[in-house]
């Protein structure tokens, strides 16, 4: 998917969602962590009943690295210790923005609490519930822009030659169905995702207001996203499939605001 995806500044009031809302917090999960001096074999059993990849290594009480469950082949787990330093480590609640760029980097994050390091983050993590609502709603707030752009500058049905004949039907379909139930609608309302973003990348004046390089780029991008959003709606995996969309979404995000601290 390219870097690219549509311009306009977030308002204020969604900022706080996209960027407050959700945070470490909500995805982390606890991490365990052994005495620098716990058998190897004791600390590798542990983990494999529990399939956990990663644990904490305590020295004088507090996390002050990690073992990988690979790296265990004898000894104490101390001896087979990766310091932290170097590797990411977040306050709990630092916003879920923060969490997935560091992700972008490197396959886990640290989470602090009170200056010590309790817990972890992964990619697989961001499958939970609060990183799929955060994913959807940007995927509708990009729609929504397509929505505005659309209105503001294909007037008296002039979006209609971009749509294939079979495209218009459907969405005439549509319009049938929600008429037939007393909805007010246009047949512009009726349109799909996919239909707008061909719209979008179809119309040269309308592309150039957003940071799409060209109709080639706009449309693959499009289908990144409504792939990413299908997935999302129909609870489909998401990070192995469509890891590209989800770190193009973050950067579009971290885009629009000022990097936080």
């Amino acid at each position: 998917m390219p870097t690219s995806m549509p311009s306009g500044r977030i308002p204020y009031a969604l900022r706080r969602v996209f960027v407050e809302a959700f945070t470490a917090h909500d995805i982390a999960e606890p991490l365990a962590s052994f005495d620098d001096g716990a058998p190897s074999a004791d600390v590798r059993a542990f983990m494999e009943a529990n399939d956990f990849d990663v644990v904490g290594i305590r020295r004088d009480g507090r996390v002050a690295g990690f073992v990988g469950r690979e790296s265990l082949d004898g000894g104490a787990c101390g001896g087979h210790c990766v310091s932290l330093d170097g590797v990411p480590v977040l306050d709990d609640a630092s916003p879920l923005l923060n969490v997935l760029l560091e992700l972008k980097q490197a396959p886990l994050v640290f989470i602090s609490l009170l200056g010590a390091v309790g817990g972890i983050v992964t990619r697989d993590d961001l499958e939970k519930p609060p990183v799929r609502m955060w994913l959807f709603g940007l995927v509708t707030l990009i729609e929504s822009r397509f929505t505005e752009l659309i209105e503001r500058h294909c007037t008296a049905d002039k979006w209609m030659q971009y749509l294939s004949e079979a495209r218009l039907e459907k969405a005439r379909a549509i319009l049938s169905e929600r008429r037939r139930r007393n909805q007010s609608l246009r047949l512009f309302d009726c349109l799909q995702f996919a239909d707008k973003g061909q719209i979008v990348a179809r119309d040269a004046q309308i592309r150039q207001m957003t940071i799409f390089p060209s109709r080639r780029a706009a449309e693959d991008a499009i289908k990144t996203l409504e792939r990413l959003r299908n997935n999302l709606a129909h609870a489909q995996d998401v990070v192995t499939s469509d890891w590209d969309a989800i770190v193009r979404l973050g950067e579009f995000v971290s885009d629009q605001f000022k990097p936080i601290q």
